[in-house]
């Protein structure tokens, strides 16, 4: 089947590596300087098992960003591994290069298929070979902010792109949660790594771009680029620094979009617990949570994903009939 030439693509190089790009005089050096030495390329595994003492070939295939103490988070689809019987599989040790050029190996913490992220974390005695790291930005993003990302387009670099912001809440068919879109250059090969802003925090992990050349290529270049948001990343990492899997909040609607008026709105399609139980109904329009309005079904789920743990009480306004009511749910697990 001949595909669409709008085509999105995951951010994954396979190519040596190289130089990278001077910055702009807006932000100060040092900003720029220490995201490049907390960016690590993901190596591809080019190691033939047949002749096990000569060493395989450099190639980079994506990029990952140095938290602290030797934590390296990177996007899911940079590190998986294709299994002939099995699929892509999250292989339980990797190898990094830093921008020093020092091959250093890493192995598994934790990760999320749901939100494409993974930790990893360099093994001893080389965590201190990579002494700066990069921290999440506390609160959400707008859009027009200032960004800035440091990876492996097309296996070379560190290189630098510049930009801004786009739409902040946007959808991809590529993971089930949304997306930064950002207006800046990246490549195959940019996946993982960080999205900083201007303090040189990070605020999202590279996930991908969208082709907008009819060719079809193995290597994608785009300044429509979409990066895992940093609060989402941020919640995986700390769940994997805990032992545990990362923990849903679970509502008990399900939505279906009517006309409020001129506006349209999403109202209870099905209630089931705990809305049910809190006195939520069939047929009541969603307003707000927690004084948040919530514009469509995704909009709700990313709510909840972000925002929210099993066990938390939330208050959901709806309108019923010509009423606007509040309710009190202490959400579920899922």
């Amino acid at each position: 089947m001949r595909r669409s030439w709008l085509t999105v693509w995951i951010l994954l190089a396979l190519a040596p590596i190289g130089e990278g790009a001077a910055p702009p005089p807006s932000t100060p050096h040092n900003i720029y300087l220490q995201a490049k030495q907390a960016t690590v390329g993901i190596l591809e595994d080019t190691q033939d098992q047949r002749t096990p003492d000569k060493p395989g070939r450099i190639a980079v295939r994506g990029t990952g960003v140095h938290l602290r103490d030797g934590y390296v988070v990177t996007a899911r689809h940079a590190a998986e591994k294709h299994d002939p019987t099995m699929g892509a599989v999250i292989p339980k040790q990797i190898r990094i290069i830093t921008a020093d050029l020092h091959e250093l190996p890493a192995e598994l913490v934790g990760d999320s298929a749901f939100m494409d992220v993974v930790l990893y974390r360099i093994v001893e005695p080389h965590r201190s070979t990579l002494r700066t790291g990069a921290s999440f930005a506390s609160g959400d993003v707008t859009p027009g902010v200032e960004v800035f990302t440091v990876g492996y387009p097309l296996g070379w670099g560190p290189t630098m792109a510049f930009g801004r912001l786009g739409n902040t809440n946007t959808f991809l068919q590529t993971v089930d949660t949304r997306l930064i879109q950002a207006d800046l250059s990246a490549c195959s090969g940019n996946s993982g790594g960080g999205l900083f802003n201007t303090r040189g925090e990070l605020v999202g992990i590279m996930h991908a771009v969208i082709q907008t050349e009819k060719e079809e290529t193995q290597a994608h270049c785009s300044r429509m680029a979409f990066a895992i948001p940093g609060t989402l990343a941020e919640r995986i990492v700390n769940a994997a620094l805990a032992g545990k899997p990362l923990a849903f909040s679970k509502l008990g609607i399900h939505m279906t979009a009517v006309k409020d008026g001129t506006k349209w709105r999403m109202a209870v399609k099905d209630v089931s617990e705990p809305a049910k139980s809190a006195g939520i109904q069939k047929h009541d329009i969603i307003i707000a949570v927690d004084d948040t309005e919530i514009l469509d079904a995704a909009h709700l789920k990313n709510y909840l994903i972000e925002r929210t743990t099993p066990g938390q009480r939330v208050a959901v306004k709806v309108r019923r009939i010509d009423a606007d009511l509040t309710f009190t749910v202490t959400l579920g697990g899922g």
